[in-house]
């Protein structure tokens, strides 16, 4: 198999290149820009959005769109695509989102007069038609937009030397990303390489459920009778921060918004590989080949269509809540180790009972507790949950589905361990319960 890592890398040649790197993440915003005005001017039109096919063959004649390398260019509309997709979903549930903004600056005199804007430094991505790496002496060389080959003393491209970190081993690039640190005032590289990885044996057979929540990040039952909650609260404590920070800034795209959106990103996505890492690893212990983790097709939309309303606050963090992309991490983190990610369906398993497989919606009650009335069990809803999927009562064939089995106990159903998310050391283990809301 193989796997993706992103390395960061400090640009050596900086005062060389900083000048060329300017004028491409300047045309980055000024394509965004454009293609944001096209956007809206369709959606006014005809109520659609435009979809990135129709970005790529309405504006590839256009002159910004030539500001970059072709693949660079389309990376631009292909963000802009995504963007207008996931705030085309989110604004069903929540009236106040809005579409994707123009990538612009203002500037201010003493007076708070604007005096005049400028586009910032977007981000700038690179595919492989438009690299070439020197491995022996850590340089790339980055392709130029057509618009800016005309200078004399320029060549066609950029030759960017570039320092990783000790021990990193940078081969086979797919991708290179310049981003501009606003703190520092410095471009850096991500570089994206394809490695080679050998699948390891899988560690055992055991099975391992994963339901997916908004208080309850995850709850995770194991085969062993031994189950896990991973609370959330690290995540919400960040969804109500830092958008009170963003909103004091002066400007919503100034440098000190753009820091805060940057540390916020880092912090969730710190979260979510600390979060699948600590998920396999307690896997490895208990010797689990597979992990069945619920599919969350329908979790924002009913069966018609129509989006589903979980309240103001449920609403903001079900959108807020990247659990496609924590699926994906955790998925080439257990593949890595052996263990195969399978989804599954969730329908009915947070009101069916693991124990006798009764259905009932008003067997989850408040803050959490699930209660049967057929065989009075009572334990922890998402645990109950999670079970559910680790058995995939959906599959009609199977063999452990609920109310088939023996005895069995509800003691690790009822007081699961709990792990809490902590910057500096991952998830520690948290002796008492937490709540859990359905």
């Amino acid at each position: 198999m193989h796997t993706h890592r992103t390395y960061r890398a400090k640009v050596l040649n900086h005062s060389q290149v900083v000048r060329m790197l300017d004028l491409h993440g300047w045309s980055a915003s000024k394509l965004w820009n454009v293609a944001n005005y096209y956007s809206r001017e369709q959606w006014d039109e005809t109520g659609e959005i435009p979809d990135e096919a129709e970005l790529k063959r309405e504006l590839k004649t256009h002159p910004t769109y030539k500001g970059l390398h072709s693949q660079s260019s389309q990376r631009v509309l292909e963000e802009l695509a995504e963007a207008f997709t996931s705030w085309f979903g989110k604004r069903k549930s929540d009236d106040r989102a809005n579409p994707p903004g123009y990538r612009k600056r203002n500037y201010y005199d003493n007076d708070g007069n604007r005096v005049h804007e400028e586009h910032p430094r977007s981000t700038v991505t690179w595919k492989q038609k438009g690299i070439r790496h020197d491995t022996k002496n850590n340089r790339v060389r980055l392709s130029k937009g057509a618009n800016h080959k005309d200078h004399p003393r320029d060549w066609d491209y950029i030759l960017v030397n570039y320092e990783s970190r000790p021990g990193a081993t940078v081969e086979n690039i797919q991708q290179v990303r310049a981003v501009y640190n606003t703190a520092k005032r410095l471009w850096e590289l991500h570089l994206v390489c394809k490695h080679d990885v050998e699948t390891p044996d899988a560690p055992g057979d055991e099975t391992a459920g994963v339901d997916l929540g908004i208080c309850n990040f995850a709850a995770v039952s194991y085969s062993t009778e031994q189950a896990d909650l991973y609370p959330g609260n690290r995540l919400k404590q960040d969804g109500y921060y830092f958008p009170k920070e963003i909103a004091k800034c002066d400007e919503s795209g100034g440098s000190e918004a753009t820091r805060l959106h940057h540390k916020w990103s880092e912090r969730r996505t710190h979260f979510f590989h600390s979060l699948a890492k600590h998920i396999v690893e307690r896997c490895l212990e208990r010797g689990v080949c597979r992990i069945n983790v619920g599919k969350l097709a329908g979790v924002r939309e009913s069966e018609n269509g129509e989006s589903k309303n979980w309240g103001r606050h449920g609403n903001l963090d079900l959108h807020g809540w990247a659990f496609d992309r924590f699926i994906k991490i955790l998925t080439y983190k257990a593949k890595v180790e052996g263990i195969e990610v399978v989804e599954v369906s969730e329908c009915d398993t947070s009101k069916t009972c693991c124990i006798c497989g009764r259905a009932d919606d008003s067997q989850r009650v408040e803050r959490g507790l699930y209660v049967c009335e057929t065989c009075d069990a009572a334990f922890n809803a998402d645990v109950n949950g999670a079970e559910n999927i680790r058995l995939d009562i959906n599959q009609s064939n199977s063999e452990s589905a609920p109310g088939l089995g023996g005895d069995r106990s509800t003691g690790w159903l009822a007081q699961p361990g709990v792990y809490l998310h902590d910057l500096s050391s991952g998830f520690q283990p948290q002796e008492q319960v937490v709540d859990c809301k359905p």
